[in-house]
């Protein structure tokens, strides 16, 4: 199975695809200026304690205070707070926590307020990042992932994956953890380690140390609400989780991405340095990798199946419910009961697919066709399991019920991707009544002449919605090539899945965006 990255990036918003053999299975928007990600340590100030929840409110520079939990601060956490403030005092201290003594672990039956109070600084790991109204959720059991190992500071336990199912290597790498961690430092073991040899694992190791000293080396002079250890960016964090021999390519249409994406894959695995690639083609990225139909076909509330079935997909602010279908397959079988274990194996498969692809977290009740058979609800049932086994996310799935209803819960930490795959109609702008949309490709050539005769532009690109596209080269002799000879300067059309038909970008040789029409303004002139 071949696997490959395409990240397109634009000053607003960083997309992410994960591709296996050229569909997608993962998808992820990024907002650049979103400094707020699962993991990123800070330096938080409490603002106030819920003794009815017990936990406090940490502000930690969001516009809504972050949510900590009592039972969220972690057995070591006096000795956490101790080293924080020897530390935030300039006292000559190791960053490497060789000489630190224990305080005695923190009461699990204990009361917030009895540990924090008002304007108390603390260190604070990003666990969930803000969802919908609420602020983020943060854990003080800090943790810094690697590609094979997490280094759990203030710690001592060595513990490996529960997906590394054979006693001798769960042993083997136990042994070799253990010698090679340094003293105060715990380690999880990751399920990519299964195999690896202890130059890989002390690699991985070191780089993971020095990223913590250089957190403590910042937190000297850190003040309130500052970030003390960041995250990789979303692109680097699926590299590291999940770059392996089967990946092809990391494509991208930024340099700045490129070259940090380079960086990295140099760093954690050099024998793959060349999987990266600067997209240059005319064509944007999503467009060429087919991609950005893709994503229409995905999203939207009616998801088809391969043979004929579909899926509805609704949520709502308790769970999401996705209810299975039948089609025009229900005529393809020889019985209902063997229809309906047939579109229920798909679905399964899809299913899986778009917890992966939307990041839907929370609870997911799935409504399959009703089946009499035990053993088939058995087979639809063991067909999720195999299929969520891809998932990076802890899930827990349960067996169908008697009313034939499947029940999965999915660890949310980050809000639901969404993308809008309805369209305001083209001929009436949403408003129920026809506009001279037709006029388009006139406005289209109004446009061009103007700035062609007026303006004394050298040389233009227009995208465009690919009706509009087809209707400007082709033929013999296009509109395209009449207006070279009429002008003898080049308009570059670019098809545009992502445009709607009435609407176009011109751009000059610079690059920069001349104008946009959309269906409001749309006008002759």
């Amino acid at each position: 199975m071949s696997n490959e990255l395409a990240i397109s990036a634009d000053d607003h918003l960083i997309r992410i695809a994960l591709l296996q053999d050229k569909k997608i299975v993962e998808y992820h928007e990024e907002q650049p200026e979103n400094a707020y990600t699962v993991g990123d340590i800070y330096l938080g100030s409490v603002k106030k304690t819920q003794p009815g929840l017990n936990a406090a409110f940490i502000d930690i520079g969001y516009e809504k205070d972050a949510f900590l939990h009592y039972l969220d601060l972690g057995v070591y956490f006096n000795t956490m707070q101790k080293y924080t403030k020897a530390f935030l005092s300039k006292k000559n201290i190791p960053p490497r926590l060789t000489d630190i003594k224990y305080e005695d672990e923190l009461n699990k039956l204990g009361k917030m307020a009895q540990v924090l109070h008002r304007n108390q600084l603390v260190l604070v790991q990003i666990a969930k990042e803000p969802i919908s109204t609420k602020g983020p959720r943060l854990t003080c059991e800090l943790s810094i992932a690697g590609r094979y190992l997490v280094l759990v500071p203030f710690s001592t336990s060595v513990n490996v994956s529960k997906k590394i199912t054979s006693k001798e290597e769960r042993q083997r790498l136990l042994r070799l953890i253990s010698s090679i961690k340094p003293a105060n430092f715990g380690v999880i073991v990751r399920t990519v380690a299964e195999g690896q040899d202890v130059k890989d694992l002390d690699g991985d190791l070191q780089i993971l140390l020095a990223k913590w000293e250089q957190g403590v080396q910042n937190l000297r002079d850190a003040k309130p609400r500052d970030k003390i250890i960041g995250e990789m960016s979303r692109s680097s964090g699926i590299l590291r989780d999940m770059l392996n021999e089967n990946f092809d390519n990391v494509v991208t249409d930024s340099k700045e991405i490129f070259d940090e994406v380079k960086t990295y894959i140099k760093l954690i695995a050099p024998e793959k340095e060349k999987i990266a690639k600067l997209h240059q083609s005319k064509a944007k990225l999503f467009e060429h990798l087919g991609i950005e139909k893709q994503l229409k076909s995905l999203f939207g509330k009616s998801v088809s199946l391969p043979n004929g079935g579909y899926l509805i997909i609704e949520h709502t602010e308790a769970l999401h419910v996705i209810d299975v279908n039948s089609g025009n397959k229900s005529v393809s079988e020889d019985s209902q009961e063997s229809t309906a274990l047939s579109v229920n194996l798909e679905a399964a498969e899809e299913v899986a697919r778009q917890l992966r692809i939307r990041d839907m977290g929370g609870i997911i009740v799935i409504d399959f066709i009703d089946m009499r058979s035990a053993d088939h609800k058995r087979q639809v049932y063991e067909k999720m399991r195999k299929e969520m086994q891809r998932e990076r996310s802890k899930f827990t799935i349960l067996p169908l019920s008697k009313f034939g209803l499947m029940q999965i819960t999915r660890q949310r930490v980050r809000p639901e991707v969404n993308i809008t795959t309805k369209e305001i109609c083209p001929s009436c702008g949403g408003s129920g009544s026809i506009t001279a949309s037709i006029l388009v490709s006139d406005v289209i050539k109004q446009h061009i002449e103007h700035l062609f005769t007026k303006q004394n532009e050298k040389g233009l690109k227009v995208q465009l919605h690919p009706y509009l596209y087809a209707f400007f080269t082709k033929g013999l002799i296009s509109q395209q090539l009449k207006w070279f000879f009429k002008y003898w300067k080049w308009v570059k059309l670019v098809s545009d899945t992502s445009l709607g038909l009435p609407d176009f970008i011109i751009t000059n040789q610079q690059g920069e965006e001349i104008n946009l029409i959309s269906q409001n303004t749309l006008q002759s002139e």
